[in-house]
């Protein structure tokens, strides 16, 4: 047995932990080199001891069973001096963050049993924190942004950090002459803590006068400016983006000048030095001088390894000829995509057709002069084919729902593209959060891969429940839409929770109603018929009366009405040709208009009573590959034609449809019930949007839509119904009689058609969208937009270059439970038909998918 002096005992114990707790950037004082001390007591090392017991000194307001539960030791415990629970010991208590310094003392020894000594420095508590050189609201703001909580430990770390993230706050905002002092002092009127004293003087925002280059001369200086769009020079009248040095941008910037010469050819220029000059003015230069270098061509391109495509094939896909300048930056696009969901790259091909273990490698060869030589490498490997497919993170929506739209199946060859299109069909769906992640598990030995496609459900269902004030009377409405039904366990109590969900069907139910009006209407649709194959079958029937309302007393007759019924039944069908983005879809649709002494206004007469039918057929084809959310698309492009039409009842039937003179206003009537029993007319209907995107969360979305109303005999004329209202907000409201309201923001409600409804219309759109946040709760994005449209009567009136314009600011808000709000300010720059002033600044409020 070999006894140890106290000195050696306490250097071994110490060196075991000051490792640890030298690096503790949150202590406030430097740990003692003694930091266990033993006194005339010695011991045996490597012996298994018994804790006594645990005393505590140096405490202010901890007490001394919570440093105990801290160090995680209890009487009892065996332990060894010096050994690992002593360190962990030690260590736990610095890692609580609550103390400053820790010491251990050996103070007993008696036979098997041990006692220690921990002696403690607290840190001090943040009391109060004062804020200066700032307005008080500013400084209760920067408070919260720092995260200075009353009771929090204050350590040397938080007194930099506190100190760093204000200066930096003021610098990133141009103010590059920032100074921040800090003060702690301790606070008597407490125990142990402290009150912090901030004063920050921002100074004057410098801007930068100059720009200074030397050593360009392939790239022009304002070319050059151009390539650092973070740091730009002082300009009156640039409002989009202010001059201001902030570090990290700058940086960005030196980043975005050298790929712009490596763009051009120029690969060895670099930066010699750049530098910061002030001026009198208070604002500074930017020198930067350049080393350019000499401007490099692709000489000879040449395919290694490739066995399933010929170069050739390949050579489509790069589009780089000899002779071409040098860019590494295309030619890396080129092989392993740019990183859209549509790249057209080598990598991609490959990938696409089973060859996930692929690899694609540009390697320069030889440099001559000013030409590079580059060979593609290619290893083809085996193809691979999918293993396993399965979804996760569904709690609601059942897996076949999901299985189906999932372009990648068991045995399948592995195919980039189709695991892309499977993100954008499920995010299609609208149940699930867009950010749809699948899982590739690679397995190379079996040359397999499994895919697991991770979803985030948010809500299937809406609800509308709103009440307002119009036309004299209140308005209620009350909307349920539930977009994920089930309608196999409708019966199933098991199943309501609180309804039956998870099967991908729409049901939807709504209700609104006032003094004047009344409509009710119930639809649903199965998006899969048979649960086979992708056709769908909706069906929808609505019931709608109006009253006639008094417009100088507000009083509703309700002996005067207008009552309509109608129903539809519709099948769509997902087409193979020309791709199976394509979908046909083909409606049949009843409406009967009942009129009793309503006073229908047709032309310039009045139709009052009898029963209009409407019986007709709608067929629309369109293609739809934007993606991959359903609410804010970041790619792709929506088209649609659409033909509506009803039989020609008059020209098989051999009436005559003209209208004989002389007749009162009740033999009119009488013949325009008539003549109108049968409505007959066709209509050609066409839009297109495309998504372009531009940076990131920023999409440019631009749309042209048309619409015509014709008929089949002109003693019939156009049909008193189906007509297109343009100008507003685009909703339509208790109209339930084939009327297409078509928005334009900027002018009043249906305001741009006359009366009666336009036969014509055309509508082009530009709108630049950016998120603010995608998220399963909330989706928010911003806009700004250009318009442009008008309704026009008959062909006769009809010029596409007649415009009304506007342009304006909006938001969007989507949340699961209650769809898409928003609300947009527009500006009308054009005149209402028959006024001379132009329409102005017009709020619209959004509800649902009008643009």
């Amino acid at each position: 047995m070999k006894l140890f002096s106290a000195a050696i005992v306490i250097f071994t114990i110490f060196f075991t932990f000051s490792a640890n707790a030298q690096n503790k950037k949150d202590s406030l004082s430097t740990i003692k080199k003694d930091t266990l001390q033993i006194k005339n007591i010695t011991y045996e090392k490597g012996k298994e001891y018994i804790l006594g017991g645990i005393s505590v000194t140096g405490l202010k307001k901890f007490s001394e069973e919570t440093v105990r539960v801290f160090t995680g030791l209890r009487t009892g415990l065996p332990i060894k001096l010096p050994g690992d629970k002593l360190t962990s010991a030690i260590k736990k208590l610095y890692e609580s963050k609550q103390f400053s310094n820790v010491d251990v003392y050996l103070s007993k020894v008696d036979g098997n049993t041990v006692y220690l000594q921990f002696d403690v420095q607290e840190l001090p508590q943040l009391n109060k924190v004062q804020i200066t050189g700032v307005k008080k609201a500013k400084a209760k703001e920067l408070k919260k942004e720092a995260e200075l909580k009353l009771g929090a430990m204050v350590t040397d770390n938080l007194i930099v950090t506190t100190k760093n993230y204000f200066t930096k706050k003021y610098t990133d905002k141009g103010f590059l002459k920032a100074k921040v002092s800090l003060d702690v002092q301790r606070d008597t009127a407490d125990i142990n803590t402290v009150n912090m004293s901030i004063f920050i003087d921002k100074g004057k925002k410098i801007k930068i006068k100059d720009i200074i280059f030397k050593g360009n001369k392939a790239l022009s200086d304002k070319k050059l400016k151009k390539a650092m769009s973070n740091t730009k020079e002082k300009f009156i009248g640039r409002f989009w983006k202010t001059s201001k040095y902030i570090e990290e941008d700058y940086q960005e910037d030196l980043e975005s000048i050298l790929d712009k010469y490596s763009r051009l050819g120029y690969r060895d220029a670099r930066i010699l030095s750049d530098k910061i000059t002030w001026n009198d003015d208070n604002t500074i230069n930017i020198h930067l001088e350049l080393e350019e270098g000499r401007q490099y061509r692709f000489a000879e391109i040449l395919f290694v390894g490739n066995k399933e495509y010929t170069d050739e094939q390949l050579q489509s896909y790069l589009r780089i000829e000899k002779g071409d300048i040098y860019n590494g930056a295309v030619l890396k696009e080129r092989i392993k995509g740019d990183g859209t969901p549509t790249s057209q790259d080598i990598s991609t091909l490959y990938q696409d057709n089973g060859f996930l273990f692929s690899s694609v490698n540009a390697v320069e060869t030889k440099v001559k002069n000013d030409s590079i030589t580059v060979e593609i490498r290619i290893r083809e490997d085996e193809k691979a084919r999918i293993r396993k497919v399965t979804v996760s993170g569904n709690d609601k929506t059942n897996d076949h729902v999901l299985f189906r739209e999932i372009r990648v199946k068991p045995g399948d060859l592995f195919s980039r593209s189709a695991i892309i299109r499977s993100i954008r069909e499920i995010g299609q769906l609208g149940f699930f959060d867009a950010n749809v992640s699948p899982d590739v598990v690679p397995d190379y030995q079996n040359k397999t891969a499994d895919i697991d496609f991770t979803v985030v459900e948010k809500g299937g269902s809406q609800i509308e429940l709103q009440g307002g004030y119009g036309g004299g009377s209140f308005i209620g409405t009350l909307g349920l839409s539930f977009n994920n039904f089930s309608i196999r366990n409708i019966f199933n109590k098991e199943a309501y929770k609180p309804l039956p969900m998870g099967d991908g069907q729409t049901l939807s139910l709504r209700l609104q109603t006032s003094r004047t009006f009344s409509t009710y209407s119930f639809s649903f649709t199965e998006p899969w018929l048979g649960g086979k194959k992708p056709q769908s079958l909706s069906f929808s029937i609505y019931s709608s009366n109006q009253y006639q309302l008094n417009p100088q007393t507000f009083d509703v007759d309700r002996s005067r009405s207008l009552g309509i019924i109608g129903a539809s039944v519709g099948l769509g069908k997902r087409l193979k040709w020309p791709d199976d983005y394509f979908q046909l879809s083909q409606t049949i649709a009843y409406q009967s208009f009942r009129l009793k002494d309503y006073g229908f206004r047709v032309g310039n007469d009045v139709l009052n009573n009898g029963t209009l039918n409407n019986l007709s057929y709608n067929a629309v084809i369109a293609r739809n590959s934007a993606g991959p959310s359903l609410i804010f698309p970041t790619y792709g492009s929506e088209f649609s034609f659409g033909v509506k039409a009803t039989f020609p009842y008059s020209l098989v039937n051999g009436k005559d449809y003209k209208q004989p003179n002389g007749l009162t206003n009740t033999e009119k009537s009488a013949f325009l019930a008539d003549k109108y029993k049968w409505l007959e007319y066709y209509k050609f209907n066409a839009k297109g949007k495309w998504y372009t995107s531009l940076a990131n969360k920023l999409v440019l979305m631009t749309n042209a839509e048309m619409g015509i109303l014709g008929y089949y005999n002109s003693e019939v004329g156009l049909s008193p119904f189906e007509r297109y209202f343009v100008g507003g907000d685009g909703i339509a409201v208790f109209q339930l009689d084939g009327r297409e309201v078509v928005g334009l923001r900027g002018y009043e409600n249906n305001r741009l058609s006359s009366i009666d409804g336009g036969s014509i219309y055309n509508k082009f759109q530009l709108e630049l969208r950016y998120s603010i946040t995608d998220s399963p709760s909330a989706s928010i994005y911003t806009l700004g937009f250009l318009e442009a449209g008008n309704s026009y009567d008959n062909f006769s009136s009809f010029n596409p270059f007649e415009l009304k314009r506007s342009a304006g600011l909006g938001v969007r808000i989507f949340m699961p439970a209650f769809g898409l709000l928003g609300i947009d300010f527009a500006h009308g720059f054009d005149p209402l038909p028959g006024q001379n002033v132009k329409s102005g600044w017009q709020t619209h409020f959004i509800i649902g998918r009008q643009f």
